[in-house]
């Protein structure tokens, strides 16, 4: 009898365990999540800001079309990409931050731009989104780095497997001169 009543403990003790395993993949799964939408709706702010800049600066750089449609056809590529991966969406929006980094260079060519409050208010609106989005994107790696850490450890790693729990996908640079220290020189 004291056998039997060993064995049913230790077994409700190993059911109790997964249980609270499985729960803390399930947290951890939608941490992943929940960093990923917030990722997705800065972009999608960035995105929608766009236009206006694209807007407001076209009727002072009519000859620098190279770069305006540069922005374009690199924000049509994020807009279509909705369900990418996120190395697929960040290497698109990698290619976007490009863009909008040449056409905010080509701008400082341009004093009358550089003093309309249009524009300087759209190029202070999208370096706030763009300092969200970094914050969004610390915020999903994190929630990705604790999943994949819950997925591999043991002995998560055996609740995860039972229950199809897999290891998620960080949210990166593709662009090595985006990660490079920027070089100043004071000539």
């Amino acid at each position: 009898m004291e056998i039997f009543l060993t064995i049913a403990v230790l077994a409700i003790g190993v059911v109790v365990f997964g249980v609270i395993i499985y729960n803390k993949l399930v947290k951890n799964r939608q941490m992943v999540e929940e960093g990923w939408s917030g990722i997705d709706v800065q972009l999608k702010r960035r995105a929608n800001l766009i236009p206006n800049m694209l807007e407001t600066v076209k009727g002072y750089m009519g000859h620098e079309s190279d770069t305006l449609q540069a922005v374009t056809e690199a924000r049509a590529a994020v807009q279509g990409a909705g369900d990418a991966s996120p190395s697929e969406r960040g290497g698109l929006e990698g290619m976007l931050s490009g863009a909008l980094g040449r056409l905010m260079a080509v701008a400082e060519s341009y004093p009358d731009l550089k003093a309309n409050t249009t524009f300087l208010e759209l190029q202070e609106a999208l370096q706030t989104v763009e300092d969200e989005i970094q914050l969004a994107r610390r915020y999903y790696n994190g929630a990705v780095r604790n999943m994949n850490v819950s997925v591999e450890s043991f002995p998560s790693n055996i609740v995860a497997s039972q229950f199809s729990f897999v290891k998620a996908e960080y949210f990166e640079l593709e662009n090595e001169a985006d990660r490079a220290v920027p070089d100043v020189s004071f000539k």
